[in-house]
């Protein structure tokens, strides 16, 4: 049974505590920092956080077509572009905190660490990957793409993957597994979901 599309202000308010609850990981961040709660360090905590929420944003992103698929609720693919412009901002934040407080804007020591640790060029391949969809998720850029828009939003899905692989990587230095397991099942789930429906449309397509 479908859920009744809000009215006009009934989404805008909808989008806008969307919007507010969006923000609270950042300001949670800044209060924990003139509080001086962020740890032995604060970098660390800092840099975990961000990309934590990254990867929080991205698997929420995903997540909108399977619910509207299963619920009916398709208004919710209006608030999709909200949230995928919410993972740029937490990834700019995780990769200034890395090109900021870890080399201090130093470009040469910056990308001898990305080329020397794979943790690091996967998730710097996965940023990169992310700034043209950021780019590119304005209505004039989707009306001057046109079909070609959609190809080029999924690169979000190599982009998740490339995400899970990161913080894989990251946490196997300590193996702490548990939080990669759990954000990779999340994902293979929301990407399996895809699969699934892209082959029975194309079954249907066959068989019509």
């Amino acid at each position: 049974m479908q859920m009744q599309n809000p009215g006009a202000r009934q989404f805008r308010i909808i989008k806008a505590v969307l919007f507010l609850l969006a923000l609270l990981p950042l300001a949670r961040l800044i209060w924990l920092g003139f509080q001086d709660r962020l740890g032995a360090n604060p970098i660390e905590f800092i840099t975990r956080s961000t990309g934590d929420w990254t990867l929080y944003f991205l698997c929420i992103t995903l997540a909108i077509t399977p619910l509207r698929r299963l619920s009916g609720w398709n208004w919710l693919v209006r608030l999709r572009r909200m949230l995928g412009l919410f993972v740029f901002f937490y990834v700019c934040l995780h990769f200034t905190t890395f090109i900021w407080f870890d080399h201090f804007f130093d470009l040469q020591a910056m990308w001898q660490d990305i080329l020397k640790r794979p943790f690091i060029t996967v998730g710097f391949s996965a940023f990169v990957l992310l700034i043209p969809l950021a780019v590119t998720s304005t209505n004039a850029m989707v009306r001057r793409l046109g079909r070609r828009w959609q190809i080029l939003h999924r690169l979000i899905y190599v982009v998740a993957v490339l995400g899970i692989l990161h913080f894989w990587w990251m946490r196997a230095g300590k193996q702490n597994f548990a939080q990669p397991i759990l954000m990779g099942s999340i994902v293979a789930l929301l990407l399996g979901f895809r699969l699934v429906t892209w082959y029975r449309f194309q079954r249907k397509q066959i068989a019509g």
